[in-house]
């Protein structure tokens, strides 16, 4: 089989995952874990290290974009630049999946990483949130169950001046000078706290989450995503979302599910489920180099039916936000997207109000 463009890009964005998932696993960067310990015991170590992770991101594609080595644009998947500001779906997806992921013990992300350790739990998440993503985006049910509402809500930028709603854009200033001003006010507020600099794993995380990020826009956005493009064009079967992209985890389950149905069309391998493989094969690695494989399951059918309903709401709501922890809050805030930035406030707004309603019900119980 000759060894093409669409492999190289594929290939890479694997060895960049695995690169995630590993380091994602040793230094615990885990993007609810981040909410908890700030809601729960007002430690922000995690979650200055998931802003550091914004930051780099963010300044990567300011470099990349300044420089001309990567074209981002507004056509990407998802669309974070679109012109179309479609308010609630951000608010309400990311509220979903805010509550989802701590019902399920973790991001889309966390999930795959902690199926590269062991857990089982988290491998029946990915199995029902696949499922539901794909519901999402493979059938009829989002324009049944939220088409109508978000054209209604939906506020279209362009006959108001605006060609994306990318920040810098919407401000006036460009996205060079937005990109670096907010990089550096995130950079500076992460490494205020001296307990933060003393974290090498917080710090290391964060770095490396970013970059990767960073090589994930590259990849797609350069010359070499170019001539990607220009293969799956001329490509007899055009292979699925090559455009340009970066890593994004809810949408890659639903991909996943949708290869998993016919796998023998190789034309469905793409970029989200090459990164949802390669943070899985990461954290497994790492977990038996660091010897700290370990099997878990649920302790009870009430754990089951929370991290079931976890899993379907962070399908659902990880589709309707168009994106994630990382999909939305770190690749979607690294193009200054509102949208994602909007997003990102709702994840963590759902993800503190269900943990604040837990610790309420284990307070009353008790």
């Amino acid at each position: 089989m000759e060894f093409t463009i669409h492999h190289q890009v594929l290939l890479s964005a694997f060895g960049l995952a695995v690169i995630m998932g590993a380091v994602a696993n040793k230094t615990n960067f885990c993007t609810m874990g981040a909410v908890s310990d700030w809601v729960n015991m007002d430690d922000t170590g995690r979650l200055r290290a998931w802003l550091l992770a914004i930051a780099v991101a963010l300044l990567g594609v300011t470099i990349l974009e300044a420089t001309g080595k990567a074209i981002i644009g507004t056509s990407t998947f998802p669309p974070y630049r679109t012109a179309n500001f479609a308010w609630l779906r951000y608010l309400l997806g990311g509220l979903l999946f805010g509550v989802g992921m701590v019902l399920a013990s973790g991001c889309g992300n966390k999930t795959l990483v902690r199926i590269g350790g062991g857990n089982l739990k988290s491998l029946v998440v990915l199995a029902i949130a696949g499922a539901a993503a794909y519901v999402m985006q493979w059938t009829d049910f989002y324009d049944a169950a939220f088409g109508g509402m978000v054209s209604a809500t939906s506020i279209n930028l362009a006959p108001r001046g605006f060609t994306s709603q990318a920040l810098g854009d919407l401000i006036g200033v460009g996205n060079t000078i937005a990109g670096a001003v907010v990089a550096i006010v995130l950079i500076g507020y992460a490494f205020a706290s001296k307990d933060f600099r003393e974290n090498k794993d917080n710090i290391l995380g964060g770095v490396v989450i970013g970059l990767v990020i960073i090589g994930g826009w590259y990849l797609t956005g350069s010359e070499m995503g170019t001539q990607w493009k220009e293969y799956a064009d001329f490509a007899d079967t055009k292979p699925l979302r090559v455009e340009t992209q970066s890593y994004t985890f809810i949408s890659a389950m639903g991909d996943t599910a949708r290869y998993l149905m016919s796998p023998t069309d190789t034309s469905l391998v793409n970029f989200g489920i090459m990164a949802l493989t390669g943070v899985i094969v990461g954290s497994l690695l790492w977990s038996l180099l660091s010897r700290s494989f370990r099997i878990e399951w649920f302790a009870s059918a009430g754990d089951f039916g929370n991290h079931a309903v976890g899993a379907v709401l962070m399908g659902i709501g990880g589709v309707l936000s168009m994106g994630c922890t990382v999909g939305q809050a770190i690749t979607g805030i690294s193009t200054l997207a509102l949208g994602s930035i909007l997003t990102f406030a709702a994840i963590v707004a759902g993800a503190a109000a269900m943990m604040k309603y837990q610790y309420w019900q284990m307070m009353r119980e008790a």
